[in-house]
């Protein structure tokens, strides 16, 4: 199987070089408040997130209709019962937010997270195994917590860490995702540097084509970078910021927006 992944990655890689100039990010262009709030994976994933912070997200998430509220484990109960009778769905983490976790691990907490009620996990790629080179590894890793999603019914969104692999692993990583199951590739926790670029979201739905999901994370504050990236690709959007978005879009400068974070 590596083999052939590994022959499946550098055909990716040559095609992504004969496109060349085709994979410049589109411009930006307007989109109607609620169809950009249903891409929002409305996030708060801090070390010191508190019950209240938790629950003030999820009003906003039903207020605007937002996609999900993304939040650590231990959270996923108050999700489930703050957004009872909305659309808005629960959403978490596994290896978050290093990767490095063992596959076993990652699959495990998807697995507990799901009975708890969530429908949607963001995974972190054990990057780590990406830039050494095992291929086989990586594939597990994902493949694993893939098969726990689908077996309930919850969908799969892998966070690859753009800011820390080269151009050349940013395709590996999407073709290993695309290859064992995986519903969408994101780019960034939004805590081991960089984030989302638009550069990267062209990229990324390139290689993957239009019949996966592509998630734009980290950095994205304002509705012009929710614009640009969705533009580029990007069909999930996660911020902290959501709240902040849809006051740029609906022309409210006086909402705060989050300096930094996710």
């Amino acid at each position: 199987m590596p083999t052939e992944l590994e022959a499946r990655i550098a055909d990716a890689i040559a095609r992504v070089e004969d496109a060349g100039a085709a994979l410049a990010p589109a411009p930006a262009r307007p989109l109607a408040a609620p169809d950009v709030a249903r891409m929002i994976d409305h996030t708060v994933l801090k070390a010191d997130t508190t019950a209240a912070t938790v629950q003030a997200h999820c009003a906003e998430a039903r207020a605007h209709g937002f996609a999900s509220v993304c939040v650590n484990a231990t959270w996923v109960p108050l999700c489930v019962e703050e957004l009872a009778g909305s659309d808005v769905k629960v959403c978490t983490v596994a290896g978050f937010s290093l990767g490095a976790t063992l596959p076993a691990v990652k699959a495990f907490e998807a697995k507990e997270a799901i009975a708890l009620g969530a429908v949607e996990v963001d995974m972190v790629l054990n990057v780590g195994a990406l830039k050494s080179g095992d291929v086989r590894l990586v594939w597990e890793d994902v493949a694993g917590v893939a098969d726990e999603c689908h077996d309930a019914g919850a969908i799969l969104k892998v966070i690859i860490e753009t800011g820390l692999l080269t151009h050349d692993e940013k395709i590996a990583a999407c073709v290993i995702c695309k290859d064992a199951g995986a519903d969408f590739v994101k780019t960034a926790t939004g805590f081991n540097g960089g984030g989302a670029t638009v550069e990267d979201i062209a990229l990324m739905r390139f290689v993957v084509g239009p019949e996966m999901g592509v998630k734009a994370a980290g950095g994205v504050r304002s509705a012009a970078d929710a614009l640009a990236m969705i533009a580029a690709g990007a069909t999930r959007i996660g911020t902290s910021g959501g709240a902040g978005i849809m006051a740029d879009l609906m022309g409210n400068a006086q909402v705060a927006r989050p300096a930094d974070g996710y």
